[in-house]
């Protein structure tokens, strides 16, 4: 109310006085500024109140990189005259779209930030910012659907969400585009994006009542991939002040071929010019103009999802392998939140299972997951034996599901979370509700989807992804992530007066905080032990 009745009387002032109409009164002699305007490096916005956050969406943070600018690294947004209306969010980047909610899309003119910091017209001090980097494997995801009102209010932080180029606009790697318009070897054009939105912050916080030096990277999935890499990236050294990576371990495994974690170069060139070939620009000498040539629907349709991009390591952006640099303690020495969620792979089972038109035939079951795990028979014999579908009630997928969480997930979180503790602070966590609401453009299936991947993101944004409203003691536990998050943001630590304690992650132990609901929801777990950590070690 008491915002209320203080943004009125504001709005109200800031109209009487540009109508020349003079306030009385020793208390209104000075009207406030409109708290819905403010200046940026680049000029005047025009934003969003409500009684809790003031709202910015559609601000750019670099210029469109279309026409010559394609597959060229981000360049510094232009000044623009009088008060840029930013009501509204941006487009997303172009893309194909995907099965949990993403919409396709053709845009090139895509790098814009939205900002929502709390509406506060006399604050204290400079607050926290939070950069949300959006995951989606490089290929789909926007920044503008990740409502961050509650996380900035109850938070007390400023939140910045935003688009990168994605699949063969933001990681295409290709001989052809090296140099030029791109100051680096080509396919870390998104990297370089996020670099810049980050530069964007230190220059242009201070205007949404941020702290340019109190800068928190926060991502899941390919936005924790990619964390991860910021960690190491020369040119993002002193972007950022804290990292939280939900469901992207450094080391993890990926069973479906082509994988979106960081890869060599040669590997990501390999793709690159098979992409290429396919949109008909096979000849070396002239890619680089007939790639420029083409629609975003005909690069799309030529990529058509079937490569997973992502960043390339050897030279420019990124010289070495992110996995290593972190092995060997070469990483930024910020704290770290990390963790993963409960039943990360039931979700990306489901993907498989709607691309292949429905569930793995018991028969069938153990070629595949022998396919995706690579094992040996011997070794495999012992996975159908410690995962037998008797277990999951004959399901193919919720077996598949559960080997592939401790495998590809699990098993290398834990790893992660020990090179992580050896080098810098660490605080571990496993996202633990398996009644988490499922995605509302998706079918669930017939089994148990537990705290699937991405789960946990509607617990931090408004509804992210979800089909269905919070419970209340789901709204409970959303209430004590985002105290979590924020006081993380704020000094380094998650824990404070209203939360259980989070105690720091140590190399010689695998508990973790587990995030749940109930009375016994949030409290400390052994995450090798409850996903199989030894037997997989042994294999």
């Amino acid at each position: 109310m008491k915002n209320r009745l203080l943004r009125t009387f504001v709005v109200a002032a800031t109209a009487l006085a540009t109508a020349g109409v003079a306030v009385a009164g020793p208390a209104l002699a000075s009207p406030r500024p409109d708290p819905s305007v403010v200046r940026t490096e680049n000029g005047l916005l025009r934003g969003t109140v409500t009684d809790d956050v003031r709202v910015f969406q559609g601000v750019p943070y670099a210029a469109p990189p279309v026409g010559a600018l394609r597959f060229g690294s981000p360049r510094p947004a232009s000044d623009w005259k009088g008060v840029r209306d930013a009501t509204k969010p941006s487009p997303a980047c172009a893309q194909a779209g995907d099965f949990i909610g993403d919409k396709p899309s053709v845009v090139e003119d895509c790098l814009y930030a939205n900002v929502t910091t709390p509406f506060d017209a006399s604050p204290k001090r400079k607050k926290p910012v939070m950069v949300w980097i959006h995951g989606g494997g490089f290929q789909w995801g926007s920044g503008a659907i990740y409502n961050a009102d509650r996380l900035a209010s109850k938070g007390d932080v400023v939140v910045v969400t935003f688009n990168y180029r994605l699949n063969v606009f933001g990681f295409l790697s290709h001989p052809a585009l090296d140099g030029g318009v791109a100051k680096h070897k080509s396919g870390n054009l998104g990297v370089e994006d996020q670099q810049a939105l980050l530069r964007w912050v230190r220059s242009n916080a201070a205007s949404f009542g941020g702290d340019p030096r109190n800068v928190t990277i926060f991502g899941e999935s390919a936005g924790a991939q990619v964390s991860c890499t910021h960690l190491t990236a020369p040119g993002s050294r002193g972007l950022f002040d804290r990292v939280i990576m939900q469901s992207g371990p450094c080391t993890m495994n990926w069973p479906y071929g082509d994988w979106w974690r960081a890869k060599s170069r040669p590997e990501a060139e390999k793709i690159g010019l098979e992409v290429a070939k396919k949109a008909g620009c096979d000849d070396p000498a002239t890619a680089a103009a007939c790639l420029r040539s083409k629609t975003p629907a005909e690069l799309l349709k030529a990529d058509n999802n079937e490569h997973g991009h992502g960043p390339a390591w050897g030279g420019g952006v990124i010289p070495n392998d992110p996995a290593k640099q972190l092995a060997a303690g070469r990483i930024a020495k910020v704290p770290v939140m990390h963790g993963i969620t409960r039943d990360e792979h039931v979700t990306f089972q489901v993907g498989m299972e709607i691309m292949t038109g429905g569930a793995i035939p018991p028969g069938a079951h153990p070629a595949v997951l022998g396919q995706f795990t690579g094992l040996g028979d011997a070794a495999f014999a012992k996975v159908v034996a410690k995962y037998p579908l008797s277990a999951y009630a004959g399901s193919t997928g919720a077996a598949m599901s559960a080997v592939l969480t401790d495998w590809a997930w699990a098993c290398p979180t834990v790893q992660t979370n020990k090179l992580l503790a050896k080098h810098t602070k660490t605080f571990a966590f496993e996202f633990a509700d398996r009644t988490a609401p499922w995605f509302g453009d998706t079918a669930a299936p017939v089994y148990p989807t537990g705290a699937f991947h991405a789960g946990e993101l509607q617990y931090l944004f408004g509804g992210a992804y979800a089909g269905a409203p919070l419970s209340p003691t789901q709204t409970k536990l959303s209430d004590a992530m985002i105290s979590y998050w924020t006081a993380f943001a704020h000094d380094g630590d998650p824990n404070g007066p209203r939360t259980p304690y989070w105690p720091r992650y140590r190399a010689t132990s695998d508990h973790v905080q587990a995030l749940a609901t109930g009375r016994r929801g949030i409290r400390s777990v052994d995450l090798a032990a409850e996903h199989n950590c030894s037997f997989w070690s042994a294999l």
